[in-house]
């Protein structure tokens, strides 16, 4: 007979595991793009991925991705080529979110992100640079690498490489891939939360 695995109930009813993909060279470009976006939606009683939005998006101040970049992130010119524009992306990010039934206000969801530069800083600089208000749910968040923190007492300088190998958890996919960072990312949380942790937000409010 199998035996249920049970542990403390979390505060959300969904956590949405995301991360972005940018242009990038070095030095730096400026500004930087989003060429990937990626959304899990995590249960919070199972821990178990429900549904997964995800979406190469074409960068349109240096449609051209360096080397650097490619080799980066894996993303190459064919991937972003004909690729929908940031607004439309962000567009159907809101249908998803409606679809999936995340802004009812009866339930309770929110981002979880490895560290706060994709809604600290790139998100809003994106929306700033397109001439749009930031989205109310992409205002609050879960630093995972705080998370891990305050669960082990260990700070996750390489970010999932680190919480895997603290975790004695197999790395999914490959480094800066978007939707393999969110795979693991959600691998991590499930591996917390089963050892009893609970998530709280780490973001300060707008």
């Amino acid at each position: 007979m199998a035996v249920m695995v049970s542990f403390p109930p979390q505060r959300y009813h969904y956590f949405l595991v995301l991360d972005f993909e940018a242009t990038c060279d070095k030095p730096q470009i400026h500004p930087q793009e989003i060429i990937e976006l990626s959304i899990l939606k995590l249960n919070g009683q199972t821990m178990e991925i429900e549904s997964t939005f995800h979406m190469y998006v074409q960068p349109v101040v240096h449609p051209q991705l360096t080397c650097f970049c490619a080799e980066l992130t894996g993303i190459i010119q064919a991937m972003v080529d004909g690729q929908p524009s940031l607004q439309q992306v962000l567009e159907r990010v809101d249908e998803w979110m409606v679809k999936e039934g995340l802004l009812d206000p009866n339930v309770k969801s929110i981002f979880v992100t490895c560290g706060d530069w994709d809604l600290k800083a790139m998100l809003p600089g994106q929306f700033q640079y397109l001439g749009l208000p930031v989205a109310d749910y992409f205002k609050q968040w879960i630093n995972l690498k705080k998370a891990y923190s305050f669960a082990t007492g260990c700070w996750p300088k390489n970010g999932p490489l680190d919480m895997n190998k603290g975790l004695s958890l197999q790395h999914i996919g490959r480094p800066h891939s978007g939707i393999d960072e969110c795979k693991n990312i959600a691998n991590i949380m499930k591996t917390l939360a089963y050892r009893g942790f609970i998530f709280k937000q780490t973001s300060k409010p707008f």
